[in-house]
């Protein structure tokens, strides 16, 4: 790339342990930019968080991300990461946008460092050639399946990815929580670059589509052992090992429990969409449309309402599956006390045993000093805003990381 072509954006390396999302610490990991492999290697090492610095990295200009270009608008690296008794893990096309932070998340297997890994990650969504969602209507008919198996709606610990078309029997199916999930698909669909109210949009379409398929129990239903599949034709672009973005996971924290309704329908919209640009899909949300009309000024829900109407509006899920306990509905902070303060405290106490980082507190159901310490360093360690306090998002990523660390969703 020419020099005069060139932007910069962040990288942040985090290594955990399979699926438990203990740290994998003192790891060295390994940088390599792919449009010059032999150029020079980038060397980090994981500190006791599992986590490396975050360094900055050449890309392609900022503009080539904000609309629609011919020009692939970001730089491609390959992460290698080894530790002691782990399998070694590379991971190829790695993509970095300018002006955002780019987390790549690598699970490491205990193994021989003998044993390799490699991951490649395929080309952008919005870049390459994917096929276009076949059309389905937003709301299942009940007796299409015979039966609605959920009686409300839920947000799952778990979503079952089949890694191709539905009928490909070849394909793996990997456990994703659910989280984690939209995450993928948003960095997989969307840039991370665009603006605050189109990332929501789409945020909000993938998770209705999601939440639409995990309340129909679609694909069981027709006999199938998963809940989505990573094909664009069946669902929504699911990734293996691919990277998120920092701007992407901000919004699926604090949103992760919402999802598109219509009056007087109980499930949640199959709100299906398109890039706008290879594909037209009128009534649906167009991906490049919505970066355009957000910077224009148009809000999150103008955004939607003006794909899919008027009568959409925003839900909230009855229940949140995985969690220890629900969100006490108010932020904690020092001078908060009680129940939900304790079981806080008992949270970030377990969360200590594996991040050592984090200090340890008394456990007397009272928001002191101490507590807002050691919730200030576990917002600092996993790229929350430092408040001191615990709100939504942090209540949920205290929970996610409790119950990662503890074990309680090994027996899946």
């Amino acid at each position: 790339m020419p020099e005069n072509d060139l932007s910069r954006g962040m990288l942040k390396i985090r290594l955990t342990e399979g699926r438990s999302l203990r740290p994998v610490v003192g790891a060295t990991v390994e940088i390599t930019y792919e449009g010059e492999p032999e150029g020079e290697t980038i060397r980090l090492a994981t500190d006791e968080s599992g986590m490396t610095e975050e360094i900055e990295l050449s890309t392609p200009e900022l503009a080539y991300s904000l609309s629609d270009s011919e020009q692939q608008p970001y730089s491609l690296y390959t992460v290698r990461a080894a530790a002691p008794g782990y399998e070694d893990v590379e991971v190829a096309g790695t993509e970095v946008l300018p002006g955002v932070t780019a987390l790549q998340e690598i699970s490491m297997e205990a193994g021989d460092s003998a044993d390799f890994e490699r991951i490649v990650i395929g080309p952008h969504v919005l870049f390459g050639n994917y096929p276009p969602k076949i059309a389905e209507p937003e709301v299942l008919p009940v007796t299409e399946t015979g039966e609605i198996v959920l009686s409300r709606v839920v947000v799952p610990e778990y979503i079952v990815v089949h890694d191709g078309a539905p009928t490909d029997s070849s394909a793996k199916d990997y456990w994703v929580r659910y989280r984690d999930y939209i995450k993928n698909v948003a960095s997989s669909e969307i840039y991370a670059t665009w603006e605050d109210a189109a990332i929501r949009a789409n945020v909000l379409a993938i998770m209705s589509f999601t939440l639409n398929r995990v309340y129909t129990e679609y694909y069981r239903g027709r006999g199938y052992d998963f809940t989505l599949t990573s094909s664009t034709a069946f669902d929504q672009k699911w990734v293996y090992g691919r990277n998120i973005f920092d701007t992407i996971s901000a919004v699926v924290d604090e949103m992760f429990g919402n999802y598109l309704s219509r009056p007087n329908v109980k499930q949640p919209l199959l709100t299906q969409y398109c890039d706008g640009r290879n594909v037209s899909c009128p009534n649906w949300l167009s991906q490049w449309g919505s970066q355009s009309l957000a910077q224009q000024g148009y809000s999150t829900i103008e955004i939607l309402r003006h794909y899919y109407g008027e009568s959409i509006y925003i839900n909230t899920a009855e229940e949140i599956s995985g969690v220890p306990a629900s969100w006490p509905g108010y932020d904690l902070a020092e001078g908060s006390s009680g129940q939900k303060v304790l079981q806080l405290q008992e949270e970030l106490n377990v969360i200590a045993g594996a991040y050592p980082a984090l200090p340890r507190i008394a456990e007397d159901g009272v928001y002191g000093p101490a507590t807002r310490a050691a919730v200030e360093k576990f917002q600092s360690i996993f790229g929350l805003p430092v408040t001191g306090g615990v709100d939504y998002r942090t209540w949920y990523k205290i929970s996610e990381y409790y119950v990662g660390v503890s074990r309680i969703a090994e027996g899946i």
